[in-house]
């Protein structure tokens, strides 16, 4: 057993890396780990788990953290290990040997180069350490401020470490493997000067004169607009060496010089017709070309936005800013055929500059030399459009402070900003005023005015992508006779509508296959595994379901497709792809593993439980897992009830397309168990609309033979019948439901479903068989001594003795109940708090009953139990207008 800090946190066993739990469980382990065999404090720790100010419970939260990670442990036998996780009085101790711990032998190792005499050894040593890393250290932990602060610590000597390794690799007098590891990291961090000083000065030593220089004068212009600081010492001097060190070289008298006369090129495309919109984006691309030296701009959006239009839109209305000239490359990023090469792109733009064509140089580094020269004095724009890479564009920047380079890609290119300064400029769908303008350019004016619904309908369903809105046009304009509802009937198909999407060799199926076969395997995987999502979104638990990966990978390939514009992170944690990606998924769905969509069901079932067991402490689960559930490799942890209902909320469609999903593949004992599992948020939500669903769940429990899972179904699908008006038919499944659980033999079962129908047929004002029910229900949980269900029993009891004027026995049922009631349950509590007051009021005893009353309040306030508190709110206004 090990442990890793420097990347994800992680325990690291002979079966694979275990990822502790949620944030701050892997904050919890990197405390401990940071100071091993310590005691760390508890305001240690809370100053580490929480950024603001922890919840009131925040002690319970912990320990309920530092019990898991113990089981987790204990697991895995830790102790073989030496490994123990001690309570010292209010801190805690991780005894552990030290040699355990990836960032203790990083250190180790550091330590032990600086006492190298022979440069080998050292390279020896450093390399060593620096194989420690696998990633951002303590990645996965909470963005706290004594985290960060040693996560950065930690980096701080990462990099120190490789600038102490290229130093040792120069000392060999090999320049060429220091540059190369300096490079890495000066991309990363273009504003750290020492980083920028070695990389200048390996360049120039291993013959790369021009490109050390030019990296001086990209850190001294990130420096200025990024800090407003000139170069330092360090960086100056670098650069003052290289200077030295420089030669003319002679020119050999048999070649003459290449001939320059300025000559202006003009190699941009015709302007693109029917252009319509982007004001916004127009007047943000000319902000950003008018700010700064040199400025790269770079136009990113998904397949089909119309970035290429925009820019050369934008290229063509601007002429007059560039007298110099205008050059554009096409660098086929994205498609069948392959991106020219460096020297083949300069190859182009030398001769529009004046190079006569023999006197090209042959090499490509030599073309880049002689196009920044040439580019240096002038107004120039460079347009290079579908760049795939950011190393595809850097060679093709020009040299001189007044060139302006626009560059167009389906990729964020984070690399390209990172280092060149690059202005970001998104093109997201067209908003439906400017996709309609897009129609009428093609249609005319009159038949999109003739039609304003349907022009609006078929924005809609082309996704607002100018892409898509320019085929349907096409397809319009050579059916005059066609209407646009016309055309909005057969695009609302959606098995067809990426088919009808597509003229000759363009459309939105061939463009986005052009986006996806560019991608890394694993996340051109992922993409065709979201074919089979249930959902319009996903967070990465999910992902990693569909795919049987982990959700760290899985995170990793979401972003990839998100850097793509095949989806966008909608919120914080969730990704969604806009509708038509969506179908282009679901075509590909057909090549993703089979084995997916079953993953992702029973990725629903743990979930759900884990869910359910958060939202409502103490209450028996819905369900058990089938026995051949596939468990996922990392199952979500919900820390409070409202963390849960989000994840029901967000999780609602996705869930309701499970249980179709799961009933398609036979697969009962799971559709009826997701139709269920919501249980928490259809109580909170009564009339959202959850009928359709529950008889979808009754449907499955009854092909699946359950009668337990039919009795569940019904009880809870006749309550939620009677809280829509329906009480008639509510009574048709409650009913049947206590006698279907008696002949399951599960008592808590048939105490919830006599309850149900007790409390509808006493609402109904069947008031005598209702008491007797209810109280037969409350005798069943007693002998089950299931204390949720006591409690649900006792509740309806005192309800049904207030509704029938027993406000004494109505307060000794309340009270009994609210010594059952698990301390996590505030609604619970906040619902038997106003049981409890109305009691009193009723006795007479109006004090008490505004104590409890208030404090009512208080509790479904803080619970966000908006019905309970304006129940509680009505209640005391009644106790005021009394006295």
């Amino acid at each position: 057993m090990e442990f890793r800090l420097l990347g994800s946190v992680a325990v690291i066993t002979g079966s694979g890396d275990l990822a502790p739990g949620p944030a701050k469980r892997s904050s919890l382990l990197a405390m401990l780990l940071l100071r091993p065999n310590t005691a760390v404090s508890v305001d240690q720790l809370t100053a580490a788990l929480w950024e603001d100010e922890p919840p009131t419970h925040f002690k319970t939260v912990l320990q309920g953290h530092v019990s898991r990670l113990r089981a987790l442990l204990a697991e895995h036998a830790a102790r073989d290990y030496g490994i123990e996780l001690a309570t010292q009085g209010t801190a805690y101790e991780l005894r552990i040997p030290e040699s355990l711990v990836d960032a203790h032998r990083f250190e180790e190792l550091v330590a032990l180069s600086r006492a190298q005499r022979q440069p080998a050894d050292t390279v020896r040593m450093l390399r060593d350490a620096l194989a420690c890393w696998q990633g951002p250290a303590l990645t996965g932990t909470v963005r706290s401020g004594p985290l960060e602060a040693a996560a950065g610590a930690l980096e701080d000597l990462r990099l120190a470490s490789v600038e102490a390794l290229a130093e040792a690799y120069g000392r060999l007098g090999e320049h060429g493997k220091a540059a190369a590891v300096l490079r890495t990291e000066a991309v990363a961090h273009p504003l750290r000067e020492s980083l920028a000083a070695a990389l200048m000065l390996a360049l120039g030593r291993s013959g790369r004169q021009s490109d050390a220089i030019n990296w001086y004068y990209r850190t001294r212009r990130l420096l200025a607009e990024e800090l407003g600081v000139d170069p330092g010492e360090a960086l100056a001097e670098a650069y003052a060496t290289l200077l030295r060190a420089a030669e003319p070289a002679p020119v050999p008298a048999a070649r003459p010089t290449p001939t320059t006369d300025v000559q202006v090129p003009e190699l941009l495309p015709r302007p693109p017709r029917g252009f319509t919109g982007r004001e916004a984006e127009l007047t943000g691309l000319d902000r950003a070309v008018a700010d700064g030296d040199a400025p790269v701009c770079l136009i990113t959006g998904p397949a089909g936005v119309g970035k290429t239009a925009f820019a050369l839109h934008w290229a063509h209305r601007r002429r007059a800013a560039f007298p110099d000239g205008r050059l554009f490359a096409d660098l086929r990023g994205f498609s069948d055929t392959p991106a020219p090469d460096t020297a083949a792109v300069l190859r182009e733009f030398l001769p529009a500059l004046g190079v006569p064509p023999e006197e090209v140089p042959e090499t490509a580094v030599a073309c880049g030399a002689l196009f920044r020269s040439l580019t240096a004095g002038r107004r120039l724009l460079v347009v290079l459009d579908n760049a795939r890479s950011s190393e595809q564009v850097r060679p093709l920047l020009p040299g001189g402070d007044h060139c302006a380079t626009l560059v167009t890609s389906r990729d964020r290119l984070t690399g390209l900003i990172a280092t060149d300064a690059a202005r970001p400029v998104l093109l997201g769908h067209l908003p439906p005023a400017d996709a309609a303008a897009l129609l009428a350019s093609v249609l005319g004016e009159e038949r999109i005015a003739a039609e304003p619904d349907a022009a609006l309908r078929l924005t809609g369903l082309c996704d607002g992508l100018p892409l898509a809105l320019r085929v349907t046009a096409a397809r319009l304009a050579e059916r005059p006779g066609w209407t646009l509802a016309a055309m909005v009937h057969e695009l609302a198909d959606e098995q067809g509508r990426l088919g009808l999407l597509n003229v000759e060799d363009t459309g939105v199926a061939a463009a986005l296959r052009l986006t996806v076969q560019q991608l890394p395997e694993a996340a051109a995987r992922m993409f065709r595994a979201l074919g089979l999502h249930t959902g319009s979104d996903l967070d990465r638990f999910a992902a990693s379901a569909l795919t049987g990966t982990t959700p760290a990978q899985a995170s990793a390939d979401l972003d990839r497709l998100a850097a793509a514009h095949l989806l966008t992170e909608s919120v914080p944690g969730r990704w969604a792809p806009h509708d038509l990606v969506r179908l282009y998924a679901r075509q590909l769905a057909s090549q993703a593993e089979p084995e997916g969509l079953r993953r992702l069901i029973d990725h629903y079932l743990y979930t759900g439980l884990a869910a359910d067991a958060a939202a409502e402490p103490g209450s028996q689960p819905c369900y058990t897992l089938p026995s051949d559930a596939h468990r996922p490799a990392a199952v979500r942890e919900f820390e409070d009830r409202a963390a849960a209902l989000a994840w029901y909320v967000a999780e609602r469609q996705a869930l309701e397309g499970a249980v179709a999903a799961a009933a398609g593949l036979g697969l009962h004992d799971r559709a009826w168990r997701l139709a269920l599992v919501q249980w928490p948020l259809m109580l909170w939500r009564i009339r959202d609309g959850w009928t359709p669903l529950l008889q979808a769940g009754l449907d499955s429990a009854e092909r699946a033979g359950d009668l337990d899972a039919q009795s569940r179904t019904r009880a809870l699908l006749g309550w939620i019948l009677h809280e829509e008006g329906r009480s008639a038919e509510a009574l048709v499944h409650l009913e049947q439901a206590p006698a279907l659980a008696a002949r399951a033999g599960d008592e808590i079962s048939e105490a919830i479903a006599y309850v149900n129908l007790g409390a509808v047929l006493d609402a109904t004002g069947e008031r005598e068989r209702a008491g007797r029910l209810i109280s037969r229900a409350a005798a069943l949980a007693a002998r089950t001594g299931h204390p949720s269900t006591q409690v649900l029993t006792l509740q309806h009891l005192a309800r049904h003795c207030l509704r029938t004027g027993r406000y004494e026995a109505a307060l000794t049922h309340a009270r009994q109940a609210a010594g059952l009631v698990s301390p996590y349950a505030v609604v619970g509590r906040a619902q038997l708090q106003i049981v409890q007051g109305e009691a009193l009021a009723g006795l007479g005893r109006v004090e008490e009953a505004a104590d409890q009353l208030r404090g009512a309040t208080r509790a479904a306030d803080a619970a966000g139990f908006t019905e309970g508190s304006e129940r509680a709110a009505e209640l005391l206004s009644r106790l005021a207008a009394g006295r």
